[in-house]
């Protein structure tokens, strides 16, 4: 599958309406585009066309079984595509759309193609906080299924650079918007038994849903690292998120314990020849020997961890490093979403001490 990928370079505060028009077109048309949104960049094709769709798994070499999360401009589109929300879920889109929160709905027979549900009952759909996202998705005029703009199994791509190096020649176009703004992906959430669970922790915490549904129990997803039979949403199956080299997550009761855990670790993957890599902190940069450190933004603003996340681990790509030992953080507010992340980029190889 080889195409031209043509590139739109617009600004995110007034973004050209020519050029919008002309992604917007290809779109319409049945090609896949990618977009900024403020969380990653995503890859658009048509969802009510499974030939569009089908296109955005080839492209991404995505497996079959994993839904995707389909990005309105409008919330009057929900009438088309979802049975009628709970109140809960409309208090939760007054308070967070347009923004990084995906909601998991009953889709209407025949309102999408079936592979952008892979076989459920339901859909994610979400109304992404980026200008330029919107004003593409509302040109399209159509509902947009849109994963992350990557090849299956890398790092979510934040900046368009990022998708030329993992889709050019393999997708239609690129709306160039600049980096992303959360960097994390969205938080997936489902209500169901008068409770709200959360299925991919992202860029809405729990604290905040809590916030908006006083009285109303909101389950977090379990930290340990498996993968369910049928994921009900994207990032719930499969590891990934993962840079080439192989990666250990390190946790513990102490900095001095996981730091020296750490060393340990770097240490005899140099001894066995590998080239060696560090994904900790801007506080503790100073703190390990290694071929290639890489301080992802400051654990006493989590913010800028979330937002420099994937691009670190794409950092060690370019850098060539074999071996990388990953530092946990606190798991607290965007924390969760940032452990989530880094447990599926080590694919479950996970060290507690």
């Amino acid at each position: 599958m080889t195409t031209e990928t043509k590139v739109w370079k617009v600004s995110a505060e007034a973004p050209s309406r020519e050029a919008l028009l002309e992604a917007a077109a290809l779109l319409r048309n049945g090609r896949t585009v990618a977009f900024p949104t403020e969380t990653v960049y995503g890859l658009g094709a048509d969802a009510r066309n499974t030939e569009a769709v089908a296109d955005i798994f080839a492209a991404k070499g995505r497996p079959s079984d994993n839904p995707l999360i389909v990005h309105i401009a409008d919330r009057s589109q929900l009438e088309e595509l979802v049975a009628p929300p709970e109140e809960a879920v409309l208090r939760l889109l007054d308070a967070f759309w347009p923004g990084p929160l995906t909601v998991v709905l009953p889709v209407k027979p025949g309102a999408l193609s079936p592979l952008v549900t892979a076989g459920l009952s339901t859909v994610g759909l979400r109304m992404p906080g980026h200008p330029v996202a919107l004003a593409l998705i509302a040109a399209s005029g159509c509902p947009v299924a849109a994963p992350s703009a990557n090849r299956s199994g890398r790092p979510s791509p934040t900046s368009a650079s990022h998708v030329l190096g993992d889709l050019a020649g393999r997708i239609a176009g690129i709306v160039d918007g600049g980096e992303a703004g959360v960097g994390l992906e969205s938080t997936v959430v489902e209500f169901a038994g008068d409770a709200l669970y959360i299925l991919r922790p992202g860029g809405v915490t729990a604290s905040q849903l809590r916030e908006e549904l006083p009285g109303i129990p909101v389950i977090e997803p379990q930290a340990e690292h498996r993968e369910p039979d049928a994921p009900r949403a994207p990032g719930m199956k499969y590891a990934h998120y993962a840079p080439r080299g192989t990666m250990v997550l390190v946790q513990g009761a102490s900095d001095e314990l996981v730091h020296a855990c750490m060393q340990r670790e770097l240490d005899e993957a140099r001894a066995r020849g590998e080239r060696t890599g560090v994904l900790t902190y801007a506080e503790h940069a100073d703190r390990f020997r290694a071929d290639h450190v890489v301080p992802c933004g400051r654990l006493d603003a989590l913010e800028t961890v979330a937002h420099g996340l994937y691009a670190a681990l794409r950092e060690f790509d370019e850098a060539g490093v074999g071996f990388i030992a990953a530092e946990a953080c606190p798991e607290e507010g965007l924390g969760a979403a940032i452990m989530n992340r880094l447990r599926k980029a080590a694919g479950g190889r996970i060290l507690t001490v």
